[in-house]
């Protein structure tokens, strides 16, 4: 059995338009999505805005119940799984969002932040000041951040070191799993690849397993070892990264190739 697997995983929201007579209709955000994900793999999951990407990523995550399908970890179905033990859960599966400014509490500093997120999985260090420390200021230094500015707030970093800070704060409870969603793409395109090589060199030296989210194509191959395309809730093609990008089946795939600037073809 793969490390995780989606099985048949659906999501369908129901709202009512119309100013006098309310007629339902159903919107089939995720429809059917079956997809297996082997551990330590980083696993590209593409599409156009509103194909149903983000809200994949929040079935996975346990943000929202499915309409029906599964969601596999480990061999565990998460949906079985009483609320307490989803929060324990959790801990193994974490995610990095677009926006580190909104993602991050602007009224707390890098130590509150990363010692919140460390403590979840090691609630003891509350009542040992001096390893709480060092936890947090490895953590920085694993991303790449100076831990002497460890009591600033989100808003004195840049774009790029906010986006560090959320990605430190995604390893504190040390998941075996990353959700990134659109982790790169408010950055400058210099700042992506630095955030890109450091997710992949934190992928080899944790042996994490990763789902990355985007609508760039050039971006996704330079950092997954497979991808899926997505288009109106479903996987319409899933393949190795290089051979996905030059020999493309879906039209999906297709378009989102024909969107790239011929400079990306090399990478990011």
């Amino acid at each position: 059995m793969s490390y995780l697997e989606l099985q048949n995983l659906t999501k369908h929201f129901v709202k009512k338009e119309g100013l006098l007579v309310k007629t339902p209709t159903t919107v089939r955000a995720v429809d059917g999505v079956s997809l297996s994900i082997e551990k330590g793999e980083i696993l590209g999951l593409v599409g156009e805005s509103g194909c149903g990407k983000s809200t994949l990523s929040r079935l996975v995550m346990q943000l929202l119940t499915p309409t029906s399908g599964s969601v596999v970890l480990e061999g565990e179905r998460l949906a079985d799984l009483p609320p307490d033990e989803i929060r324990r859960r959790r801990r193994d599966f974490q995610m990095i969002f677009q926006d580190p400014y909104a993602s991050l509490n602007p009224r707390m500093t890098v130590f509150s932040t990363l010692a919140e997120a460390i403590l979840t999985r090691h609630p003891n260090l509350a009542e040992d000041r001096s390893s709480l420390e060092s936890a947090v200021s490895d953590l920085m230094e694993r991303v790449g951040l100076d831990a002497r500015f460890v009591r600033k707030y989100p808003h004195e970093f840049s774009g790029g070191q906010r986006q560090r800070i959320a990605i430190a704060r995604a390893l504190g409870p040390e998941p075996k799993l990353i959700l990134a969603d659109e982790p790169v793409s408010a950055l400058d395109v210099s700042i992506q690849s630095q955030i890109l090589n450091l997710l992949r060199q934190l992928r080899d030296e944790l042996d994490l397993t990763m789902i990355f989210i985007s609508h760039d194509l050039s971006v996704v191959r330079y950092i997954a070892d497979r991808i899926a395309v997505m288009d109106e809730g479903k996987i319409v093609e899933v393949g190795e990264a290089d051979q996905l990008f030059e020999r493309p089946e879906s039209e999906t795939a297709k378009t989102l190739l024909a969107a790239i600037p011929k400079i990306a073809y090399g990478g990011v």
